[in-house]
């Protein structure tokens, strides 16, 4: 079955079967149903070939040594160096959890799951930090029961499904007689069941609660950030851990700043006027007017940058820059007067009409 001579070692044995355990393993063959028989017939042969004593037998007797009529048992450490094709051993034959404890069953604490919050933000609160608080609905540990599901002064009774070992045992016939071990569906493996529930929650050890949960935003978060408080989420069962809360934070556009990374962006217009004889205009920022000088023949989509007026770096030292692009605005009414005094200026000033570079790329060779 495994394709090695009788004398193969047990590197040999290993490597053929890694190789055929992954030619025909059920995952990676879905149409193929035959590929599965196989992979449970390789599956065997290395079970007995790896374990000394069956390899022994099958030497003498051949199958009728190791066959479920001579007692063979099914040892799965055999297959604990192959965790990386299988996972979990219950999945190499299909079965499930093959092999349970034994004794009693334990029941398995389990975490309890994640919470996920939007809030929204003005531009202002992302960019200065903001500190607020939520409502949250989520699952805690019920105060009546305590998490035990039962009422007060009741324990768990006995599941009868598995006598109280959280799992049902079945024996497989075949080539190698193995027990098989699977979950109790009646008390899911905890090996008891709630007979009197907890008029609280009902039986389920937890119950819903809203609680306010205070968001500390820190300065310069952008939008689709999130913020985890660990331990904020629902409440765990069996004793398990809570699980986390996401805050997703949502940042509302600027009437006419626009963001990228720490770096603000904004355009504002003047006059041909202040564009040819220069002038000192007021620019907004976010932390109030600043003082921009527009040096003489200024051209139109000229951009000036105002250092440290951007946002600041989250966790982090120092703050971006604000770039403003100056936009010459043409008038779009022209008074007598105007008109005249511009048809005298047109006669003294000449300009060759050639084709310039794209606006596009300008803008890329100022920012490169």
């Amino acid at each position: 079955m495994l394709g090695v001579s009788r004398s193969a070692s047990e590197q040999e044995i290993k490597s053929a079967y890694r190789r055929l355990a992954l030619q025909y393993h059920p995952d990676r063959n879905p149409d193929q149903p035959h590929a599965e028989d196989k992979f449970k017939e390789c599956s065997e042969a290395y079970a007995i070939l790896a374990d000394r004593e069956k390899r022994a037998m099958y030497d003498r007797y051949g199958h009728a040594g190791v066959g479920a009529a001579a007692g063979g048992g099914f040892d799965p450490s055999v297959f604990q160096d192959f965790g990386d094709l299988f996972g979990n051993l219950g999945d190499i034959f299909g079965l499930g959890d093959l092999f349970g404890s034994s004794g009693r069953g334990r029941t398995r604490a389990q975490r309890g799951g994640d919470l996920r919050e939007d809030l929204t933000l003005a531009f202002e609160e992302a960019a200065f930090g903001h500190v607020t608080e939520i409502a949250v609905k989520r699952h805690e540990v019920c105060d009546g029961c305590k998490g035990s599901g039962s009422a007060p002064g009741r324990g768990p009774a006995v599941c009868r499904t598995c006598g109280g070992r959280g799992q049902v045992v079945t024996t497989r016939q075949g080539f190698l007689s193995f027990s098989v071990a699977r979950t109790c569906p009646s008390c899911a493996g905890a090996g008891s069941v709630v007979a009197d529930p907890c008029p609280k929650c009902k039986g389920q050890q937890r119950v819903v609660r809203e609680r306010s949960v205070e968001v500390s935003v820190p300065a310069g978060v952008e939008d689709g950030t999130r913020i985890r408080y660990a331990g904020q989420g629902d409440a765990g069962v069996f004793g398990g851990p809570p699980g986390d809360l996401y805050v997703v934070l949502h940042v509302e556009e600027h009437q006419f700043f626009q963001r990228e990374g720490k770096d603000l962006y904004c355009a504002i217009p003047i006059s041909f006027t202040q564009a040819a004889l220069g002038a000192h205009i007021a620019v907004p920022t976010l932390d109030g007017e600043h003082e921009l000088k527009i040096p003489e023949s200024t051209q139109s989509e000229t951009v000036f940058r105002i250092r440290g007026q951007g946002l600041p770096a989250v966790n982090s030292h120092g703050k971006g820059d604000l770039f403003v692009v100056v936009k010459v605005q043409t008038p779009a009414k022209l008074s007598k007067q105007q008109r005249d005094l511009l048809q005298q200026l047109g006669k003294l000033s000449e300009i060759e009409n050639k084709p310039e570079r794209s606006l596009l790329g300008k803008v890329k060779d100022i920012f490169a």
